[in-house]
């Protein structure tokens, strides 16, 4: 798997989860302490995220991070 794979898998998994508990991307920032952009950013794979901020995603979506990480 690539990286950009990678990322985009990423950020549609985040999309997904945050959806599913009818959240808006400042809703999931407000909840890690992130800023709406830096979301958007994630969702649309333009970075590559630290595992320490897909931690605070996930603990954000109160999910495990091999939750957030279980896209098949």
């Amino acid at each position: 798997m690539t990286r950009d794979i990678l990322k985009n898998k990423i950020g549609k998994r985040i999309i997904q989860l945050r959806e599913e508990k009818g959240w808006s991307q400042s809703d999931l920032a407000r909840a890690c302490n992130k800023d709406r952009q830096s979301i958007e950013k994630l969702e649309n794979a333009k970075v590559n995220a630290t595992i320490y901020t897909l931690f605070e995603v996930a603990n954000a979506l109160e999910i495990t991070l091999s939750k957030l990480l279980d896209f098949k």
